[in-house]
């Protein structure tokens, strides 16, 4: 492996110097203390932060957060901007799991009034959640209300009845990608996307009941939603599924045929890519569009069916329990946006791959309801250990791209966890200190055991520290859903 420089800037920030490899057209940047740094050093993190900063038209530094590790071309907590004329798009900055993302639900209720109820939740959830590999879920679409899906996002949901115009409001695009084309997706696509919606996945995604565990900001708490210790909530992680990773699959060879046709010379083939505004870029992007939107739409409808699941097992009349969405953020998305370049406002087309959109104060696609304070960031830690729930900054607009942490990222990969210890051994820790599980396998608890992941908490401290999101409240798990 090419032993790639790299120079400490501060406690929070390493440089990747653009001498590092002759093609670079720019520095690398990675947001880590020394621990989570010493985790880089020996796997292709570095070297894929120095390959996206190769790619024409890139705009700043390639960016890492701290959860980053190996992905499929870019890192995966990789963000980079391109110029709109003279940039690139790729389907490896953007990932296989089109618009992976958070959402979190607050309740009125407190820990007491869910004890004792906690499995028949879970059990609620799991029963109406289809979890795992390819399950389809409670609503099978005819190809007009996929192709609706795929244009609408979370809206088409609403108006069929499944959540509100609050829930609009309090999603990250308001749940729609303009500049989707259902035409462009393969029939393949459609074929996989028509059973799944309503369906959470297998892998790191995951369905929560959580309760508040400490709040840092309490001003800024209370505007979210987030009242008192002791508080339950919700947390949604999951995508695009089949439909998403099938987008993904069917861009790769053609991207990889334009850049050869537009002479773009690739330090990684999986960094395939093609010009913003060529018919290929332009192809792609209304695909991972459309993508993007159905998953918005699969959130919106799971929402939809843990509030009737509360309702069932809590005997309370719809809309009588608090859940209020607080907000849902995209990871795995490229997105046009205007940034601040040199003194100017500049359209870029922002990749941000595992890694969530943190907008500081005032930016205007910051609810009206927040916008004093930021906008929410949801960063999910282990399902051991806890997750998080932050706020956006201004330094984070002038260094990321308004970018920060998605997660607590992979410390192992999945078949060294699976070696690591049985699911059972995880299901009997998680048992142990008193959090429920309800998963489709054993196999998939092995995968995402604690241990594979770093601590979320040091993760969350160097955003903290690097001013790239702020503490607000940190979540604990009570019963776990997973694929």
């Amino acid at each position: 492996m090419t032993q790639i420089a790299l120079r400490q800037l501060d406690q929070w920030r390493w440089l990747v110097p653009r001498k590092s490899d002759q093609r670079m057209r720019t520095d690398g940047l990675i947001f880590a203390d020394e621990t989570l740094i010493a985790d880089l050093r020996d796997d292709l993190t570095l070297k894929q932060v120095a390959n996206v900063a190769t790619l024409p038209g890139i705009v700043g530094k390639s960016l890492a957060m701290p959860d980053a590790h190996a992905g499929y071309g870019f890192p995966i907590g990789g963000v980079a901007a391109f110029d709109m004329d003279e940039g690139v798009i790729s389907p490896g900055g953007v990932g296989y799991d089109i618009n992976c993302g958070v959402r979190l639900l607050r309740t009125d209720l407190s820990v007491p009034d869910v004890q004792g109820k906690l499995e028949d939740l879970a059990q609620a959830i799991f029963n109406a959640v289809p979890s795992g590999v390819g399950k389809s879920g409670a609503f099978n679409l005819s190809t007009t209300d996929l192709r609706a899906v795929l244009s609408d996002g979370a809206r088409w949901p609403v108006k069929q009845g499944y959540g509100t115009e609050h829930d609009l409001a309090h999603t990250e695009a308001e749940g729609r990608l303009p500049g989707a084309d259902p035409d462009a997706l393969s029939s393949r696509a459609f074929k996989r996307g028509s059973p799944q919606l309503a369906t959470l996945g297998a892998g790191n995604h995951f369905l929560e009941i959580q309760a508040v565990d400490t709040i840092e900001d309490p001003d800024i708490a209370r505007a979210f939603g987030i009242d008192e210790v002791g508080q339950v909530c919700v947390m949604i992680h999951t995508g695009s599924r089949g439909l998403g990773h099938q987008v993904c699959d069917d861009a790769i060879g053609q991207m990889l045929k334009a850049a050869q046709k537009y002479g773009i010379e690739l330090a990684d083939r999986q960094l395939a890519c093609a010009p913003v505004n060529s018919p290929e870029g332009q192809h792609y992007f209304t695909a991972m569009a459309a993508a993007a939107n159905y998953a918005w739409a699969n959130r919106q409808t799971i929402t939809h069916q843990v509030r009737s699941s509360f309702e069932k097992i809590l005997r309370a009349g719809p809309g009588k329990l608090g859940m209020r969405q607080v907000y849902d953020v995209a990871h795995n998305i490229a997105k046009f946006e205007d940034h601040q370049v040199g003194g100017h406002t500049k359209r870029l087309c922002v990749h941000r791959k595992g890694a969530t959109r943190a907008f500081g104060p005032g930016h205007p696609e910051v609810p009206a309801a927040y916008r004093a304070h930021g906008q929410p960031v949801l960063v999910p830690g282990d399902m051991g250990t806890g997750s998080h729930l932050l706020v956006g900054t201004q330094t984070a607009m002038e260094q990321t791209w308004g970018s920060t942490c998605h997660g607590a990222g992979r410390r192992m990969s999945r078949s060294a966890a699976i070696r690591a210890q049985h699911g059972s051994q995880v299901y009997d820790k998680l048992t142990a200190q008193g959090i429920v599980v309800r998963s489709a396998g054993k196999k998939t608890l092995a995968e995402e055991a604690p241990e594979a992941y770093k601590n979320v908490d040091q993760v969350v401290a160097v955003c903290h520290g690097a001013d790239i999101s702020r503490r607000v409240a940190r979540l604990r798990p009570l019963a776990v859903v997973k694929g």
